[in-house]
């Protein structure tokens, strides 16, 4: 391990997060705090409600240090729980519903889970108790529990998700108040204004849950909650942010690119309120489409955001300037205040680049029941200039240019051809910027004898007719050969993973000689 000195993001002494919501409620009771399809709630609303939850955790014996899991659609009732769970000082387990049952029973079993609070029916899921979260209809406003959180410690976990696992079962991590609360006093900073009118986008079991929900609540904003059907519409969606008037939104890149490609069938974007998009998940390519949209909403900013399940935001970039001027491959930028950047250019063999090594406020306490797994990715390190000897190694592939940290992809999936590294991301940009292509991925497929090539595959727009040797001729002006992939295919659609991201795995077995569930184009010999 060669570690090479990388960002700081300065010093910094956040609250907690339940201290930040009690201020909300002290300096604007009566502001809109959380809406959805049959609430308009205010603060002073959310915290009876939140008291009403607490007292029945009471009763039902939890206690601080427990797990209490939650599950139901997204709604202020999942809200209201999740602020009485961590204000309890127990710590938040969020379950999908849509996931397996087998899943979900492992979930609860390896947390210990003393109680699984749901809206609806009863999900009839392995739990000591389980009990229904009171509706709002049956609190009583007048004569119930006062609002009373326990204090927070900064290594108390807030709460625990889980991520896919290479045994079969998923992992569980577990994230403490030093971790969140940073993130979300970060975040309030950060955005244009604390108090926005943020759209509650993200599945109730996704990290990116607690940015939209704690930083809102905590700065005085209004959380309104997307209904799930738009989630696959982003033309409706576009409807919904302007009736709505919201103000700041919180995507994934996939989530983005479809919203910005939908937008080029409205006229005008002059109804739409919003004054930032977050995205984060994957590499951000600033496609025609999205340069466009930002064009169209020059009071609209972009931020692209880097970070992991096992250390929640870690660093950010703000796009500056024109659209048209950006970067088809968006930085990740900096670190945020407590956070520190390492890079390990063991591997790599270059200065300033290597594995991403995050260190500081943002870890996560470690996964659950792994020690194995602890030992590999929760490294000690030598004392750091700023006295970290913890770090979390992400497994990303990254580099220091003038200050700023870019992503170069996963270490795994670092790609030679003939002896040269290959940035498929970069291959991608310049595939996404061809007339028509609404999405490009480059993956190296397997020929067998320990040789691989490179392989492109795109999506095309409805009624468009993929031009390939245009397309290639565009990559030979601006790779160098070895970077060219001999042929690109058009898929009908790509292939995703559950959390939504492209599936390269899949894209490449796809691509990979003998199948035909492709139509590709070839470039030719060199």
């Amino acid at each position: 391990m060669i570690i090479e000195t990388g960002l700081w993001g300065g010093t910094v002494d956040p609250p907690c997060v339940l201290a930040s919501f009690e201020r909300s409620l002290n300096l604007r009771p009566w502001a809109l705090a959380v809406a959805d399809s049959e609430h308009q709630l205010t603060y002073q609303d959310l915290s009876v409600w939140i008291a009403r939850i607490t007292d029945l955790l009471h009763e039902a014996g939890v206690r601080a240090g427990d797990t209490v899991a939650v599950t139901g659609r997204r709604s202020a009732a999942i809200v209201a729980a999740a602020w009485a769970v961590i204000g309890a000082g127990a710590t938040y387990l969020p379950l999908d519903t849509n996931f397996p049952h087998k899943r979900l029973a492992y979930m609860l079993a390896e947390t210990g889970a003393k109680l699984l609070l749901h809206t609806g029916p009863d999900p009839e899921l392995p739990a000591p108790r389980r009990a229904q979260i009171p509706a709002w209809s049956d609190v009583d406003r007048q004569t119930g529990p006062a609002l009373a959180f326990v204090p927070c410690t900064p290594d108390a976990p807030v709460y625990v998700i889980y991520t896919s696992g290479s045994t079969g079962n998923p992992k569980g991590v577990a994230l403490p108040h030093s971790c969140i609360d940073n993130m979300a006093h970060w975040q309030r900073h950060h955005s244009v204004h604390q108090d926005l009118r943020t759209a509650q986008f993200a599945p109730l079991n996704f990290d990116i849950w607690f940015q939209e929900t704690l930083s809102t609540l905590g700065g005085g904003g209004s959380l309104v909650v997307m209904p799930e059907e738009l989630r696959q519409d982003p033309i409706e969606l576009l409807d919904w942010l302007a009736r709505e008037r919201i103000e700041r939104l919180f995507l994934p890149c996939v989530a983005l690119h479809m919203l910005a490609t939908a937008a080029t069938a409205f006229d005008s974007l002059a109804g739409l309120a919003l004054r930032e998009i977050n995205t984060a998940g994957e590499q951000l390519v600033c496609t025609p489409a999205i340069k466009e949209f930002f064009q169209r909403l020059p009071e609209c900013g972009l931020n692209n955001h880097y970070g992991q399940s096992e250390s929640h935001t870690v660093s950010a970039h703000t796009l500056a300037g024109p659209s048209n001027a950006w970067p088809a491959l968006a930085p990740i930028g900096l670190p945020l205040p407590g956070c520190e950047i390492l890079l390990d250019t063991d591997e790599a063999g270059e200065s300033h680049v290597g594995e991403l090594l995050v260190a500081g406020a943002p870890l996560a306490l470690g996964y659950l029941n792994q020690p194995e797994l602890n030992a590999q990715r929760y490294v000690t390190i030598p004392p750091t200039a700023h006295g970290h000897t913890r770090a979390f190694r992400t497994g990303d592939l990254a580099s220091v240019d003038n200050g700023v940290l870019h992503f170069l992809g996963r270490t795994d999936d670092e790609v030679k051809i003939r002896g040269y590294r290959v940035n498929p991301l970069e291959v991608e940009a310049c595939l996404g910027r061809q007339p028509g292509v609404v999405e490009a991925i480059c993956v190296p497929v397997n020929l067998g004898a320990g040789s691989r090539q490179l392989r492109g595959a795109v999506t095309v727009a409805a009624g468009t007719e993929f031009d390939a040797a245009a397309a290639l001729a565009a990559l030979r002006e601006e790779l160098p050969w070895y970077a060219i992939p001999p042929s690109i295919s058009v898929l009908p659609s790509m292939p995703r993973t559950s959390s939504g991201k492209a599936d390269r795995a899949a894209i490449a077995r796809l691509l990979a000689p003998g199948d035909r569930s492709a139509v590709a184009a070839d470039a030719g010999e060199r």
